[in-house]
């Protein structure tokens, strides 16, 4: 398995994408396949929120359709209703907009399709392709073998034509139980590709669907139906991750089988070809729906979009740009084998983007008052600092210095030594875009614990009072005590302390890889005033701490942000002292 290095990530390949798959519909347009008709689908299962792999998916199957002229389709392949919701449906369009794609017109659903698709069903038993069986899923998973020999056929492969014709026709009609019966095709037990032993196309499940309702009581099963909705829709590259490709022979067959003109109004030689890449995975995050979904249903995080989680939606709220979430899949590019991507490449795409985008904002997480008496009680100064140190057009902002002020508890020390560049006793610095402050006295509690630090200032270092700067090594980010926006700052970090969730002994749970310091909640914290207000989604960047998201959790009184991402990778330092 590749893997790309954590140090130095690639930079972004500015000339155009001709990865493996562009390679192939080049060659396909250049001999007239298809007569250079260019069509792709994004094919989500409507099980569940998108996540990071989605994304790779999503801009590969656009992206290849803008780059050729041609349709990408969004399709719903909503095939099994007992785990579909109209809330997943929803949230899956938003993340393809979001990323900055749309489908246009071409928005479709699997069951669309559901007459056309039962349609071919018949014509299969029909042309004795496939038979209806009586057998219960335990016994068929019997039957079908092991790997290295053959499986066994079903006692029900020889029915008649017309027996499996009117049993499937009884199926729909809603005369058996669910799991009694099954239509499967009939294709060869002995092969060494479980897919092609005598596949399930049908089951019975009464389960309403949130696009039919109850029509159906049989559903078609997702590699059948996907195949089909490919060659109706008039799919000409049908792009999968890799694990699909053991699928591929039954996708081909389920084309081949029969004349398929009839049900999508093309000739044979439309058909769509499937082509397979490596699926995005990504160290520390976790690709599987399955435990997605676990850990939301176990609350181990808060919803789908909590911002720990891989989906798009938990990236979004946690305020990572669309552009660097497409900047991170062009810099992975399309490959044939398994590759495993370091984390810090993602940092690496937001940081990048946000540096050139967040306006910039002073925020103390962890306040320490500090009274600085040479300033007159009640005054309020004005300061001005730019948005953005290398873009004036992003203009600048009014900073209030007041008498009494909050800096980060950190930036001080009682015995400080030699090269901690803050206060201390006796000890100056500079406010950022202010004056130089000097510690004069200390005030501590009962208990010894330092609660207030009064200061001077050097009116000669205030901007704009004229004369030769002086320097001094410490600068620090402060905000008026008493014009400020109150916060709550929540600091995310990765869920995961293992760079694979996954990999547990047998029997073990993953979530023992759970990182207990996935999550900081700092419930009062100050913000600039000018930061008030702020509206969802909006980013900045707070100086020396990080860059934030404001929160949908946000309210008049009390803004609440995200970490999106820190300044700097400071998690590989961590860990190399464990």
């Amino acid at each position: 398995m590749d893997r790309w290095p954590s140090v130095a990530p690639p930079m972004s390949n500015e000339a155009p994408k001709n990865d493996f798959i562009r390679q192939l519909i080049q060659e396909d347009r250049k001999g007239g396949k298809r007569g250079g008709r260019v069509q792709t689908r994004f094919p989500p299962e409507p099980n569940g929120f998108l996540h990071i792999g989605h994304a790779k998916s999503i801009c590969l199957n656009f992206g290849i359709a803008k780059d050729f002229g041609g349709r990408c389709f969004l399709r719903f392949d909503d095939t099994n209703p007992a785990t579909e919701e109209e809330l997943f449906i929803r949230s899956i369009e938003q993340d393809v907009r979001w990323l900055g794609f749309d489908w246009g017109a071409d928005l479709r659903f699997a069951s669309d399709y559901f007459d056309a698709i039962y349609e071919h069903a018949e014509a299969l038993i029909e042309a004795g392709k496939a038979f209806v069986c009586d057998l219960s899923s335990d016994e068929m998973r019997e039957l079908r073998g092991v790997p290295g020999q053959p499986g066994k056929e079903s006692p029900h492969r020889s029915r008649s034509v017309a027996e499996s014709l009117e049993l499937f026709r009884k199926m729909r009609a809603g005369e058996f139980p669910d799991g009694s019966r099954t239509l499967r095709a009939k294709i060869d037990m002995a092969s060494p590709n479980f897919n092609l032993r005598d596949p399930v196309l049908y089951r019975i499940k009464r389960q309403p669907h949130p696009k039919t309702g109850t029509k159906w009581v049989i559903y078609p099963m997702y590699d059948y139906a996907h195949a089909l909705s490919d060659a109706i829709e008039g799919t000409t590259h049908s792009i999968c991750t890799l694990e699909f490709e053991d699928h591929r022979p039954l996708y081909d067959w389920c084309l081949e089988v029969l004349p398929i003109d009839k049900w999508t109004q093309r000739s044979s030689d439309e058909r769509p070809n499937q082509y397979e890449f490596a699926r995005m995975e990504v160290t520390y995050l976790l690709t599987s729906k399955r435990k997605l979904k676990d850990l939301v249903e176990t609350k181990t995080v808060a919803d789908w979009d909590d911002p720990r989680m891989p989906t798009i939606a938990g990236l979004r709220r946690r305020g990572v740009p669309a552009a660097a979430l497409r900047d991170f899949c062009d810099r992975i590019g399309v490959a044939k084998a398994a590759q495993q991507v370091e984390f810090e490449l993602l940092d690496h795409c937001i940081r990048e983007e946000l540096d050139k985008t967040a306006p910039r904002a002073m925020v103390v997480t962890k306040p320490l008052k500090v009274t600085i008496e040479t300033l007159p009680a009640g005054e309020i100064t004005a300061l001005y600092a730019p948005n953005h140190p290398s873009n004036a057009e992003m203009g600048s902002r009014k900073v209030a210095l007041s008498r009494e002020l909050y800096i980060e508890a950190t930036d001080f020390m009682l015995d400080p030594p030699k090269k901690f560049f803050r206060l201390g006793p006796g000890r100056e610095v500079r406010l950022r875009f202010g004056p130089i402050i000097k510690c004069e006295r200390v005030v501590t509690n009962a208990a010894g614990e330092v609660v207030e630090l009064v200061c001077s200032h050097d009116a000669a270092s205030m901007p704009g009072a004229g004369g030769e700067p002086r320097k001094v090594k410490g600068v620090i980010h402060w905000v008026s005590a008493e014009k400020n926006a109150v916060c709550e700052v929540r600091n995310y970090d990765r869920l995961f302390a293992a760079p694979e969730p996954s990999d547990v002994p047998e029997g073990e749970d993953y979530k023992k890889n759970l990182n207990p310091g996935s999550l900081e909640t700092l419930p009062t914290a100050f913000a600039e005033l000018s930061l008030a207000g702020s509206a969802p989604g909006s980013t900045y960047q707070f100086e020396r701490l990080g860059y934030y998201v404001v929160d949908r959790d946000s309210q008049a009184e009390r803004l609440v942000v995200n970490r999106t991402v820190g300044l700097r990778d400071s998690w590989a330092k961590e860990q190399s002292k464990e």
